[in-house]
């Protein structure tokens, strides 16, 4: 996301402290987002039922959270993470996996959507849809994460976009970037608290499941903390390489 150009930056450079710090910052964040995933899968599988499709709307519901926690948490703040996670890498490539990533999460977004929606449409009394403050940031929160995809298209992977626009648009793309991504996680937040209230009736005593429930959120706002600071810590701002200027100049590769 960097613009200024600086050909002398070489390895040993970017293997230098604070990297090194943010090389251990990352892999924690990479081992919290995994291991929010599995409780995910665990609780899911233990206290909820499973995952089925349609033949069974509850727990087709189930499919909800554990794909939108993959795809509008641990993917989209990967996905933000890229351009430092991965400085190494030629800016063509790293813009190409961001939005790679970015559709990745977007077709587990919808799988998840088409889940819940069923959920409530189907069964024998159905149940009202967009009523909760969990709901209403979770569908704003989506409809900002495809606004973003689709503006990042347009403006750095379709050609003919002029350099100054680019430029223009990149500190709007990066904002609303990282507030889509705080606003994921506190719907993701609001909907644990909401299907934990509803699902376990003993709550108050933690039993297993709230335990499991509450460790999950704890672990959210670790992983979402940790992605806001390596996002925006100046240290550890991706350096670009003397080939990015190819992308800057319009020079043939």
């Amino acid at each position: 996301m960097d613009q200024q150009i600086t050909p002398n930056c070489t390895m040993e450079e970017l293997n230098r402290s604070p990297f090194m710090n943010f090389k251990v910052l990352y892999i924690t964040t990479q081992m919290v987002g995994i291991t929010l995933i599995i409780i995910m899968g665990s609780w899911i599988g233990t206290h909820l039922g499973g995952f089925s499709w349609t033949s069974n709307p509850k727990t087709e519901f189930n499919w909800h959270p554990f794909l939108m926690t993959i795809g509008m948490v641990f993917l989209y703040g990967n996905s933000i993470l890229i351009y430092r996670g991965m400085r190494r890498l030629r800016k063509k490539k790293l813009k190409l996996l961001h939005a790679s990533i970015h559709m990745t999460a977007f077709v587990l977004v919808v799988i998840a959507l088409i889940a819940v929606f069923d959920s409530h449409n189907l069964p024998a009394v159905p149940i009202p849809n967009l009523y909760s403050l969990h709901s209403w940031l979770g569908i704003l929160a989506v409809i900002l994460f495809a606004c973003q995809w689709l503006g990042g298209f347009v403006s750095y992977l379709l050609p003919g976009m002029r350099q100054v626009y680019k430029e223009a648009y990149m500190p709007v793309h990066i904002f609303f970037g990282l507030f889509g991504f705080v606003l994921a996680v506190a719907s993701a937040l609001l909907g644990l608290s909401e299907k934990a209230f509803f699902s376990i009736g003993n709550y108050p005593e933690l039993p297993n499941a709230g335990l499991m429930v509450n460790f999950m959120g704890v672990l959210l706002m670790i992983f979402g903390g940790l992605v806001v600071y390596l996002t925006t810590e100046p240290d550890y701002r991706r350096q670009p390489l003397p080939e990015d200027a190819i992308l800057l100049t319009g020079a043939n590769e």
